[in-house]
């Protein structure tokens, strides 16, 4: 479901968002949607409520991911990584990294809130 809202955007960030909407070749709308998608996503930690922070503390790939990941590393190792592939393995180990920041974070504010013992 989607809802429609109408902003009144920061003329720095109306340009930005019309030049790599013009870059892409795709609608303004869809850049912005994008971004503020994003931007939900990588809420700062300390927002959210306790049962988010647990959420997050027990983050992982998922099992297609874990498996594709694990994959491309044994290809890696072998050095029979085709170049596409190669970008495979670096746009996995971002949400990879990504995961383990947030998850980390999560686990601090877990801490820090008495939800979880402190780690050992």
């Amino acid at each position: 479901m989607t809802q429609t809202v109408t902003l009144q955007l920061p003329n720095r960030v109306a340009s930005t968002a019309r030049s790599l909407a013009q870059q892409t070749k795709r609608p303004i709308e869809d850049i912005l949607v994008e971004w503020l998608d994003h931007a939900v996503a990588d809420l700062p930690i300390s927002s959210l409520n306790d049962e988010q922070v647990l959420a997050l503390t027990k983050l992982q790939l998922d099992q297609q991911q874990q498996k594709q990941l694990s994959e491309l590393l044994a290809k890696n190792r072998e050095g029979t990584l085709a170049p596409p592939e190669m970008q495979q393995l670096n746009e996995l180990m971002q949400v990879y990294r990504h995961g383990l920041v947030r998850k980390a974070e999560a686990l601090k504010v877990a801490v820090e809130r008495g939800l979880v013992s402190p780690l050992s």
